[in-house]
């Protein structure tokens, strides 16, 4: 657990946060050259074809530092202003956030209404200015925006471009000594908190096959599958403390799962759901029907996909 890093990217839209992320997967080679294509995390068709990012993601990454071997849970997070419930979820899974300014933008509202997010998670928050490279960029100006918002020291800000790849290993090497390891107790009851079509591990392990309960649907499941999210699902027997994951179980609908809940054991459960999510609720009505009434069903079930992912 000492070697485990769960951390997100603060970013407002268009700062290079995905093209960044990019280079951390290549760096640690978490994904080959070969299978590489530009925005890795962005794999939506929406978010390609207008380089925002939509969904949460989480990936895996396995990286050595001074010979020593740590698991890095980056959790990817929309920039955009109206998915900032995605953000708050993700925020929660994490103990530290890489906070990603534009060199040539600077700070922008979305970044600080991310940010203070973050703090009130208290989150570790490491600095970075991004697109150094660009003719236009501007890092002192900003760096000072950037001591004036969170009061950090000059020193303590990273400087990097998502599009060359400088300073990629600073900002994993500053990942391993600042961002604090998980807290949490492996033998404890499971507590494991849902985020997106994820869970993170806050207490307690959970092996394949168990039987395990959603505290808030009080739905009992078998986990048939769990595992870790490298560039695809890597399945493995068990996860514990710290470690972020899935779980594929006898899930009849989407409506079954709460983001925000709480999985636990059903022989040993925990005493108390994880605190801090709430029940969301929907800010966008709309009668939607489809053309042929032959689509009726498929279209029900991606709108009960659709609110998983974003209950908004």
């Amino acid at each position: 657990m000492k070697n485990i890093r769960n951390f997100c990217i603060i970013a407002h839209i268009d700062h290079g946060k995905s093209t960044l992320a990019d280079r951390l997967l290549e760096y640690t080679q978490t994904v080959t050259e070969r299978d590489m294509k530009e925005q890795v995390l962005d794999n939506m068709e929406l978010e390609q074809e207008r380089g925002i990012t939509i969904k949460s993601h989480a990936i895996q990454m396995d990286y050595i530092h001074d010979k020593e071997f740590y698991k890095l849970n980056l959790i990817d997070t929309p920039g955009h202003v109206d998915f900032s419930y995605e953000v708050s979820r993700s925020i929660a899974a994490c103990e530290g956030a890489l906070l990603i300014i534009d060199a040539t933008q600077g700070i922008q509202a979305q970044t600080i209404s991310n940010l203070y997010l973050a703090i009130e998670n208290d989150l570790e928050i490491i600095p970075v200015i991004n697109k150094i490279d660009l003719p236009n960029a501007m890092p002192e100006v900003v760096e000072e925006q950037i001591i004036d918002l969170i009061g950090c020291k000059k020193e303590e800000i990273l400087y990097a471009s998502g599009k060359t790849g400088e300073g990629v290993e600073d900002i994993l090497d500053a990942i391993i000594h600042r961002v604090p390891h998980p807290e949490g107790d492996p033998n404890a009851p499971l507590q494991a908190l849902i985020f997106d079509a994820y869970f993170k591990i806050v207490n307690g392990t959970l092996n394949k096959k168990d039987l395990v309960k959603f505290v808030a649907t009080e739905k009992e499941y078998e986990a048939d599958e769990i595992g870790v999210l490298k560039l695809g699902l890597v399945a493995q027997d068990k996860l514990s403390t710290g470690d972020v994951g899935y779980i594929i179980s006898g899930i009849k609908t989407a409506k079954e799962v709460k983001v925000g809940d709480t999985i636990t054991h059903v022989k040993a459960p925990c005493d108390k759901a994880i605190e801090g999510f709430e029940e969301v609720k929907p800010m966008l009505f709309a009668g939607v029907y489809p053309i042929d009434t032959d689509d009726y069903e498929d279209l029900r079930v991606a709108m009960d996909k659709l609110q998983l992912n974003d209950a908004s």
